[in-house]
């Protein structure tokens, strides 16, 4: 018998997927991106002129087949994006901080840096870029705007200690 062929592991884990929110909202950036790969919306055609009436037993399908077009076409029609929600304090103040950090990057002298150098610094680079993303899904979370900075102090330090050396080696 294994230890997921219990009752109390099978209890826990009905406990556990309880507790997972039942509702996951994507991020904001998610439905920009899927806004921008949407066709333009066509305009809808002007209705046709009734058809004369013959029977009065074709209007219930006449009736029902206008129903099933109508409910084929909103299910066509993309909706509209959400509109786009103001950045937060948190990330204002992250902008703040790239702006800085890309300041401080252009006072540096433009030395081609070495090889060596650049794993570490694209691994900074994408770090930043998790954590700017982090920051707009979690636009309240401090610990992530300390990162940031964190993040941003290395690479530049980094990136000074590279100028340093390069121009030691020329």
């Amino acid at each position: 018998m294994n230890d997921h062929d219990t009752p109390a592991f099978h209890a826990d884990l009905q406990a556990r997927l309880r507790a997972l929110p039942a509702e996951r909202l994507p991020p904001a950036q998610a439905w920009q991106r899927i806004a921008t790969q949407l066709p333009p919306r066509a305009a809808a055609p002007a209705p046709a002129a009734p058809a004369p009436r013959r029977t009065a037993r074709r209007w219930p399908l006449r009736v029902g087949l206008g129903l099933a077009a109508a409910v084929a076409v909103l299910m066509v029609v993309p909706t509209a994006t959400p509109p786009t929600p103001r950045p937060s304090p948190l990330q204002r103040q992250a902008n703040v901080i790239a702006a800085e950090y890309q300041q401080a990057m252009a006072s540096l002298p433009a030395t081609r840096i070495g090889s060596e150098w650049q794993p570490a610094l694209h691994e900074l680079d994408a770090s930043a870029r998790s954590i700017r993303a982090a920051i707009a899904e979690s636009p309240r979370s401090g610990f992530l705007l300390s990162q940031l900075q964190r993040t941003y102090a290395l690479r530049l330090e980094l990136t000074q200690q590279a100028v340093s050396a390069a121009g030691l080696a020329s």
